[in-house]
């Protein structure tokens, strides 16, 4: 190297650097390109991988809708608005969550939100208290709304869950901010987050379901009446990872015979849910 030249960068980080450079001053680009050149910056050492995670995170959530992510509203934990305060306590203990929406006739209409922080000061004064003289406005999304919006308008107005509505106005689920940042930064897990081998599967509706990565393939085989289960993996997400070869992402989709396998909750370690879509034979 002669005198007064500095030092040269690694090909590798040269042409990185170049193309980021380009990306940023160049033509618009679309989403993948961008996501290649972050690819291609951790493959080179010159992102980590739980930062280019993170990265991909915040690009995947501008693509996801609520629908992907909700929590379906058979698994809502709910209040009726008519209950005593008393009458709850014992289903507040028990899920150990911090809201918890609130009906009238079923769990299609959600008429509020009741804070587990109000329960407590109020069931200390008089435990006749209803439901319905507590709680709080629930805030409404559509299921199509986007993750990226919704993470703003969560942050902005201070509320840390959304109750999902479809085309007809009755609740299909809800999400919380939580359920967005995880898509970001990974499973947040909590002393209350149960680890219990059960509620694996979930019917959305006729034809979709919602299955954990971690379901038994034989249960999944007794559940769907199908045949997938070999020696060579143990879970619904070991089958998607052997057929594909690879560790799934967000978006990513299988068939096999009637069954259509779509990732809906994923990072670069491991795979949380899979939609299953029935399929006309």
């Amino acid at each position: 190297m002669s005198d007064g030249q500095p030092p040269s960068r690694p090909l590798a980080q040269r042409n990185w650097l170049e193309r980021l450079v380009h990306l940023l001053t160049g033509e618009p680009q679309d989403m993948d390109d961008l996501r290649e050149i972050l690819h291609e910056a951790q493959e080179n050492h010159l992102l980590e991988t739980d930062a280019f995670a993170m990265i991909d995170g915040v690009l995947q959530i501008s693509k996801m809708r609520v629908r992907d992510i909700m929590v379906p509203r058979v698994q809502m934990v709910v209040a009726p608005h008519g209950a005593q305060l008393e009458e709850i306590l014992p289903s507040v203990l028990e899920s150990g969550h911090s809201r918890y929406p609130v009906i009238e006739d079923d769990r299609s209409q959600v008429v509020g939100i009741l804070l587990a922080k109000d329960i407590l000061c109020k069931v200390l004064q008089d435990k006749s208290f209803l439901v319905k003289d507590i709680m709080r406005p629930a805030f409404i999304v559509p299921e199509s709304k986007r993750l990226n919006i919704l993470l703003k308008e969560l942050r902005t107005n201070g509320n840390h869950m959304a109750i999902v509505v479809d085309e007809y106005g009755q609740a299909a689920g809800l999400v919380t901010i939580e359920d967005i940042l995880e898509q970001i930064v990974g499973d947040i897990e909590d002393e209350h987050d149960g680890h219990e081998d059960e509620n694996y599967i979930t019917q959305r509706n006729d034809h979709e379901y919602i299955v954990k990565a971690l379901t038994p393939i034989g249960l999944f085989d007794e559940y769907f009446s199908t045949q997938l289960a070999t020696d060579e993996y143990d879970t619904v997400g070991g089958f998607l990872v052997n057929q594909l070869e690879h560790m799934p992402e967000k978006g990513e989709r299988l068939t096999v015979d009637n069954l259509r396998f779509e990732v809906i909750k994923a990072d670069n370690r491991r795979v949380y849910l899979i939609k299953i879509k029935l399929l006309e034979s």
